[in-house]
């Protein structure tokens, strides 16, 4: 999924006039940083999705469709289309890993919270 979501970056890119320093300069990250997006070797395009979609003016779910989905130029708007022909597919798999493991910590926490101030409650009657 990574390099679906790679291509799909890089064709806006190159659909929206972009360098890659460009893009990079835009997302506040190293050039070297970008290309490593771009060409599928990182998963950090999930830690800047939501920047991406600003520049490339569409929504995040929008990188994640499957490949019968695909953007194309709109020469006489000076934007993109989207054309949605597919369902959105699962998140890659790092992806969602890390949200639960993220999430899972963040219960854990508020249990340990619940219980702190259930004891303390307790302990002031």
């Amino acid at each position: 999924m990574t390099n679906n979501v790679a291509e799909k970056i890089k064709r806006l890119r190159k659909a929206k006039g972009f360098s890659q320093d460009d893009m990079a300069e835009r997302m506040h990250i190293s050039q070297s940083a970008y290309a490593r997006i771009e060409n599928g070797e990182s998963h950090s395009w999930a830690a800047h999705i939501e920047k991406l979609s600003e520049i490339f003016e569409v929504k995040p779910e929008d990188f994640l469709t499957d490949e019968t989905n695909n953007f194309s130029s709109l020469d006489q708007l000076g934007g993109f289309a989207f054309q949605n022909v597919g369902t959105i597919t699962t998140i890659n798999s790092f992806l969602s890993e890390k949200l639960v493991e993220q999430y899972e910590e963040r219960i854990k926490e508020l249990k340990d919270q619940v219980e702190f101030w259930k004891s303390q409650s307790q302990g002031s009657k």
